[in-house]
């Protein structure tokens, strides 16, 4: 346990970074008023979720490798961290859906309805709970795996 404890450590921050930055959604309206635009705001979180993985990487090198890191090493850092991500993943959704935003699904479905961009059968089968669960958390993994590829490159240090 005492190997993976930084990826877990950095994993539990990811995830409440995560709410936080679902809490900043609906503060600025991209859950209702501003919901057409939702779909490329919300991906002005990705460099924040580099910065995490960097700095898991970083702490990772300093306190367990001691100061050394191969890029294999990086990337397996940063795998367990994804894995972890996407395991919290549905919980940050239901949270998200539950508590922070919880008219979300229905503002989307309307969005999405209203301006003949899918039927409402469509839009119930994609818009839900259950669906976003399996989207982020298997989302978290992909894009995580890429990630830790990527900032592995750029953190070995022989």
């Amino acid at each position: 346990m005492r190997k993976i404890y930084i990826e877990f450590k950095w994993a539990i921050i990811f995830t409440i970074a995560i709410l936080c930055w679902m809490l900043l959604e609906k503060t600025l309206g991209w859950h209702e008023e501003q919901i057409a635009e939702h779909w490329w705001l919300t991906m002005l979180f990705a460099p924040f979720a580099i910065l995490m993985y960097l700095l898991e990487m970083r702490e990772k090198r300093r306190r367990v490798y001691g100061g050394k890191m191969t890029w294999l090493q990086g990337f397996v850092s940063g795998v367990f961290l994804s894995v972890f991500v996407a395991l919290l993943s549905p919980v940050a959704q239901y949270i998200t859906h539950n508590y922070i935003t919880p008219e979300y699904f229905n503002n989307v479905i309307e969005y999405s309805v209203t301006n003949d961009l899918m039927t409402r059968t469509k839009a119930n089968d994609y818009f839900n709970i259950n669906s976003y669960m399996w989207q982020s958390a298997f989302g978290a993994l992909g894009m995580g795996v890429v990630t830790s590829a990527v900032l592995a490159f750029f953190v070995r240090k022989k």
